[in-house]
């Protein structure tokens, strides 16, 4: 019985702008030796993330066909994709409904490239999809020059490092000849494996660091987002959900659209949810318009009741009412003066909205549009960190946090405060 050849494919694709200048990125990864067998990246000019990313799906699956075409022909072959679109990996594999008329003809395409029983797909997180995704930005930027990519200007396996050396080959959207000869170069690799075609098995891949861990799927990660400046901001004033409700200002208005941009540019937001108060929906809504989607809200998001304090600053706060602040600032079980939230309220409030939402998006990215307290709060409850560790972050407006819940309850903290996008 003839051993199965197998190969994984990782694709990826983004746009500058959604849509914007456009490219995608594919390479072809013998999953034993971990060599590159082939790259594949094109500029495709204007187009949107989700368009980029089924082209480079559409191109890796052929290059994996071109190299072994006998095994294609035999059923011999199984590929695994991996990318980093949840959407098309969720769409290819029949689980969500293509809707987008724009998708339908590309997914319809890459399904007709390889038999379905020959493929299957997984998610992963982008940090492990760093090859492909060089791929993508070279091609891109190749076409900011008017020049299409290259397989000389690759550097893309820089970023993967695998455990033999690198072979890489021409793309399948380059010239014939050259993809001809790069993949006839491939089967001969891969048939010198040991035991390829004489129903031995193959040798595993090497385990190493935590690749033996069990695998849960993809988390449920929450991308967080303080809102943009109000007026209030500046003067550090207490702004929660029992005051004014303040309009975002000049400034915050600039600072939702520097992360709308940002957050388009990176092409993982799959869903929105937003504080009910104004000045979240204000951001929200500027991210929503940039990436297409609808704005969800959640009531436990808001801010804490901060009372009688609301709209004072920390000194006017001090001045007058120093024995409740003192007593707020050394117990999480302290409201401020006038039956505000307490830390304690506000932490079960919040971890009860982390459940409801996690359970609601598993596996997908989801931005959270929210304020300090509730940030702090899932950021400290993620770490397993004591109450007063709510003091000692720092939290700037229109920031951004990102922390990932697991299948098994294991939480990571990706990011913390980034505010690059403002610079």
């Amino acid at each position: 019985m003839t051993q199965p050849r197998q190969l994984v494919v990782e694709a990826d694709g983004g746009s500058r702008g959604n849509p914007g200048p456009a490219g995608y990125g594919a390479v072809v990864i013998d999953p034993v030796t971990g060599e590159t067998l082939a790259e594949a990246a094109e500029y495709i000019g204007v187009a949107t993330n989700n368009v980029a990313e089924y082209k480079g799906l559409i191109a890796g699956l052929k290059a994996a066909k071109a190299l072994l075409p006998d095994a294609t022909a035999d059923g011999a072959l199984q590929v695994r994709v991996r990318m980093d679109s949840k959407l098309v990996v969720e769409q290819m594999s029949g689980r969500w409904k293509i809707k987008h008329p724009d998708m339908k003809p590309l997914a319809a395409e890459a399904a007709r490239i390889l038999p379905a029983s020959a493929v299957t797909y997984e998610w992963i997180p982008r940090e492990r999809n760093k090859h492909a995704d060089r791929l993508a930005n070279e091609a891109m930027d190749a076409g900011r020059r008017g020049e299409q990519w290259k397989p000389s200007a690759s550097t893309a396996a820089l970023d993967t490092p695998r455990p033999s050396t690198t072979a890489v080959l021409p793309p399948v959207s380059g010239p014939p000849g050259d993809a001809a000869a790069g993949a006839a170069r491939a089967r001969a690799a891969l048939s010198a494996r040991p035991g390829a075609g004489t129903g031995a098995a193959s040798p595993a891949a090497p385990q190493v660091g935590w690749a033996a861990a069990p695998d849960l799927g993809a988390p449920a990660t929450f991308v967080l987002l303080r809102h943009g400046e109000t007026a209030l901001t500046p003067e550090k004033r207490f702004s929660g959900s029992g005051g004014s409700d303040p309009e975002l200002s000049a400034t915050g208005r600039d600072q939702a659209e520097r992360i709308a941009r940002s957050l388009a540019d990176r092409g993982t937001i799959e869903e929105i949810v937003s504080s009910p108060l104004r000045r979240c929906r204000e951001t929200a809504a500027a991210v929503a318009a940039r990436l297409g989607l609808e704005v969800r809200i959640e009531d436990g998001l808001r801010e804490t009741d901060f009372g009688a304090w609301e709209g004072l600053t920390f000194a006017e706060v001090r001045e007058r009412y120093g024995p409740d602040l003192d007593a707020w600032l050394t117990s999480a079980k302290a409201a401020p003066t006038g039956g505000g939230e307490s830390f304690a309220e506000v932490a079960r409030r919040v971890a009860a909205t982390r459940d409801r939402l996690t359970a609601r998006y598993a596996g997908r990215t989801v931005l959270l549009v929210t304020h300090v307290t509730p940030i702090k709060t899932l950021v400290r409850l993620a770490l397993g960190a004591p109450p007063e560790a709510m003091f000692r972050m720092e939290l700037s407006a229109a920031s951004v946090s990102a922390v990932a819940y697991y299948s098994d309850g294991n939480v990571s903290l990706r990011q913390l405060n980034d505010t690059s996008h403002l610079r």
